[in-house]
C-alpha cells in the first residue's frame, strides 16, 4: 500500500469533521429538532419534553460507556475498525429520520427518538476515537492549529449542508423553500418530505464526506483481537486512571473545568433559537439565517483560535473564549424588544435584531474556538499513551452533568417567569468553569507524572 503524506493524513482527519458536523448542524440544532417538536409529536409543549429525554438518555449512555470503550481501544490497537462501526450507527441513525411523518402515532414516535439516539451516539463514540488520533498528525506546537483548521472546515460543512437543506429541501408553511422553491426530486411538501429528507441527506453527506478519512488517515498496522483478556485489561488501565485522577490535579481540574464552561456552551446553542422565537419573535427564515451567520463566523473563528492557539497555547484561547461567551449571556439577559442593556427602545425598532445578530457573531466564533482550543488541551492533558481512554473520560466530562444547565435554565425561567431571565444560570456555570482553570497547568502533567509509582 502506497505511504500517504502526513498533510493528506491531516486534510482526511479534517474531512471527518465535515462529514459528520451536519448531525448537530441540521438534525440537533436548525431542522430536525424544531420539526419534531412543532409537527411530529402531537404537541410543542410534549415534543420538547420527548426531545428532552431523548437527549438525556443518549447522554447517559455516552457519559457511561465512552471511558470503557476508549480503554478497550487502546489495548487493541488501530482504531478505524471502531470507526467503521460508530459510522455505521451514524448513518442508520440519520437515515430512519425519514419516517418521522407528521403527527405520527406515539409507536412511530418512539422508533424515530432511539433512531436519533442511536446516530447521536455514534456521531459522540466516533469523535472519541478520531480525537485520539490527533496527537498522531503533527508536533506538539501544531496540534492547535491543525485542530482549529478541522473545527474550522468542520463548521463549514455544517454551514453548507443547511444552506442547501434551506434553499433546496426545506418547506416552510406554504411548501417552498427559502428562495420559493417546491422541494427538489418531487418531495411531497404536503406530507413535510422535503424536511423530513435531512435525515438521509444527512446520512449520505456524511457516507460520501467521510471517504477522505478512510483513504488517507493511515494507522500502524498492530492490532490485538478483541477477546475478552483484551476487554479485563482494558478495564483494568480504566481503573488505575480514574483511581490516579486526584494524583493528576491539573488534568482533573481541566475535565471539572471543561464539565461546566462546555455545558454552558450547549446551554446556549440550546437555548439560541428558542431566545429568538419566544422573545424577539423571529420566523423559521431569521432563525435559519441566524444559523447561516453563526456557523460562518463560527468557522472563521475556529480558524483564527487555531492559529492563537498555535502562539499562546490552548489556555489563553479557551478563557478569552468564555469570557466573551459571559458577555454574550449578559447581553442576552439585558435585552428584550422594548430594551437593549436595560436601555429602552423605540416600539418597533430592529436593534435588538441587529444586537442578537451580533450576539450570534460572537457565539459561534467564541463557541468554535473554545471547542477547537479544548480539544487541544485535553492532548497536553492526557496520559499520551492513554489517549483514546482520555478522550473517552472528555467526553464523559462534557455528558456527565448535561442536565445542568438545561434545568437551571428551566427552573430560573419558572421562578422568573422570564424566558430572558432564565439564561442567567449559564454565567454561573462559564465561572465555575473558569475559576477551576486555576489549577490546570498550560503545558499539562510532566511527562514522568505518569510513570507507575510516580508521585505527584
Amino acid at each position: 500500500m502506497a505511504k500517504v503524506s502526513n498533510s493528506k493524513r491531516i486534510w482526511g482527519w479534517w474531512w471527518f469533521d465535515w462529514a459528520n458536523q451536519p448531525y448537530n448542524t441540521l438534525l440537533l440544532t436548525f431542522i430536525f429538532a424544531p420539526y419534531f417538536a412543532a409537527s411530529v409529536a402531537p404537541d410543542p409543549v410534549t415534543g420538547q419534553a420527548l426531545w428532552g429525554w431523548m437527549n438525556f438518555g443518549a447522554g447517559v449512555l455516552i457519559a457511561v460507556f465512552a471511558p470503557v470503550l476508549g480503554a478497550i481501544a487502546d489495548n487493541t490497537g488501530p482504531k478505524r475498525p471502531w470507526i467503521v462501526l460508530w459510522s455505521l450507527l451514524y448513518f442508520v441513525g440519520a437515515w430512519a429520520l425519514w419516517w418521522a411523518v407528521p403527527g405520527a402515532d406515539s409507536a412511530t414516535i418512539f422508533w424515530v427518538l432511539m433512531a436519533f439516539g442511536v446516530g447521536m451516539v455514534g456521531l459522540e463514540y466516533g469523535i472519541i476515537f478520531t480525537n485520539a488520533i490527533l496527537p498522531t498528525l503533527g508536533a506538539k506546537a501544531e496540534i492547535g492549529r491543525i485542530s482549529g483548521s478541522g473545527w474550522a472546515f468542520g463548521y463549514l460543512g455544517g454551514l453548507a449542508a443547511l444552506v442547501v437543506m434551506l434553499l433546496f429541501l426545506a418547506e416552510n408553511e406554504q411548501g417552498v423553500t427559502l428562495i420559493g422553491l417546491a422541494p427538489l426530486f418531487g418531495l411531497d411538501a404536503e406530507a413535510r418530505e422535503g424536511t423530513r429528507s435531512v435525515g438521509p441527506f444527512t446520512a449520505l453527506w456524511f457516507l460520501v464526506f467521510v471517504i477522505p478519512f478512510f483513504l488517507w488517515v493511515r494507522e500502524p498496522e498492530k492490532q490485538k483481537p478483541l477477546t475478552r483478556s483484551v476487554v479485563r485489561s482494558g478495564l483494568r488501565e480504566l481503573g488505575h486512571t480514574l483511581k490516579s485522577l486526584p494524583g493528576h490535579r491539573s488534568l482533573l481540574a481541566y475535565l471539572l473545568s471543561s464539565t461546566f464552561y462546555r455545558d454552558a456552551l450547549n446551554g446556549i446553542y440550546a437555548f439560541g433559537g428558542i431566545y429568538a422565537a419566544g422573545v424577539l419573535g423571529w420566523s423559521i427564515i431569521q432563525i435559519g439565517v441566524f444559523g447561516i451567520l453563526a456557523a460562518s463566523v463560527g468557522a472563521a473563528g475556529c480558524w483564527v483560535g487555531g492559529r492563537a492557539d498555535r502562539r499562546f497555547g490552548p489556555k489563553p484561547v479557551i478563557i478569552t473564549c468564555i469570557l466573551a461567551l459571559i458577555v454574550v449571556c449578559a447581553v442576552i439577559i439585558s435585552t428584550d424588544r422594548s430594551m437593549i442593556l436595560f436601555l429602552p427602545v423605540e416600539a418597533g425598532s430592529n436593534a435588538p435584531d441587529i444586537l442578537f445578530y451580533l450576539c450570534g457573531c460572537l457565539i459561534g466564533a467564541s463557541g468554535g474556538a473554545v471547542q477547537a482550543a479544548s480539544r487541544t488541551m485535553m492532548v497536553r492533558q492526557a496520559n499520551p499513551d492513554r489517549m483514546t481512554e482520555a478522550f473517552g473520560l472528555y467526553a464523559l466530562s462534557g455528558k456527565a452533568l448535561s442536565f445542568m444547565a438545561p434545568g437551571l435554565i428551566a427552573l430560573a425561567t419558572t421562578v422568573t417567569g422570564s424566558q430572558r431571565l432564565g439564561v442567567t444560570p449559564l454565567i454561573g456555570l462559564f465561572l465555575i468553569g473558569l475559576v477551576l482553570l486555576l489549577w490546570v497547568k498550560p503545558e499539562g502533567e510532566n511527562p514522568h507524572a505518569w510513570e507507575p509509582g510516580h508521585a505527584a
